[in-house]
């Protein structure tokens, strides 16, 4: 299949200096913390003279970049939807060795990373690429493009429940955190699905969130990145994302008037 979006040419403009770090991230090598290091190693050269400092200004179109010896073309952007499996961690490697989900990814794929994270427990809707200035724009709270979960909880909601969510809650520390949106999907004997949006990313929000109320979190699903919606794709396979989804995804975060994704549904 396809996972390739865009060809390897860069943007027009005038050339723009960059950091030698930051260039070999944009082009898809490796991410930028990896390529610092490969950098201090001795591995990299600029226009054949060995550079020892990531923040050595590249003009990214005219100058050559070489690491071990070889020339560093602009790799293809790859942008992969994943359908996050329970257990997995969002990680390269786990000094544990439990599952990540690389495991998930089509074989033979150059280096690519997720766009964010969901901790182990949680599933769900998961960007992958190797374009990591259009991950770092998903991924930044001052974006604040809408994340949609769909949350089962050891509880019977009610408004009450729901209004408390909307009011959001305020930890021991002093630490707010709060939600977009919150509505209560359908209820079990037992339990509840509740829709919550946020769109600012904390650490374990919602599931800290919960734990301040003393509810259990049985499930924690993400539907929907902004317009994106996860759909029927089966847990732990990939797709391309449509270059139409990454379009509407780039007008998302260029929006002043972003809408709650409240309709999407697992």
């Amino acid at each position: 299949m396809s996972v390739r979006i865009g060809n390897n040419k860069h943007d027009a403009g005038p050339l723009k200096r960059v950091g030698l770090a930051r260039a070999i991230s944009k082009l898809g090598y490796c991410s930028r913390s990896r390529a610092a290091e490969l950098i201090r190693a001795g591995r990299v050269r600029l226009n054949g003279a060995l550079r020892r400092d990531p923040e050595t200004p590249v003009h990214i179109r005219k100058d050559r970049i070489e690491i071990d010896e070889q020339p560093l073309a602009g790799s293809e952007k790859i942008y992969l939807v994943l359908n996050k499996p329970r257990g997995v961690i969002t990680s390269a490697s786990d000094e544990e060795g439990r599952e990540t989900v690389y495991a998930c990814l089509p074989a033979g794929l150059p280096w690519v990373a997720p766009v964010g994270r969901l901790d182990k427990a949680s599933e769900g809707l998961l960007l992958i690429t190797n374009d990591s200035e259009w991950a770092a724009r998903i991924a930044a709270p001052e974006t604040h493009l809408d994340k949609t979960y769909h949350v089962q909880v050891a509880t019977i909601a009610d408004e009450h429940l729901v209004e408390e969510l909307r009011n959001g809650v305020r930890l021991a520390d002093g630490e707010f955190l709060g939600v977009k949106h919150a509505s209560i999907l359908r209820q079990g004997e037992r339990n509840s699905w509740i829709e919550i949006v946020l769109d600012e990313g904390k650490n374990r929000q919602i599931r800290r969130i919960f734990e301040h109320l003393r509810i259990e979190v049985l499930r924690l699903v993400r539907v929907a990145i902004g317009p994106l919606v996860l759909g029927d794709l089966a847990k732990g396979a990939t797709r391309p994302l449509e270059r139409e989804e990454k379009q509407a995804l780039d007008r998302a975060m260029h929006s002043t008037n972003r809408e709650p994704a409240s309709s999407a549904r697992s």
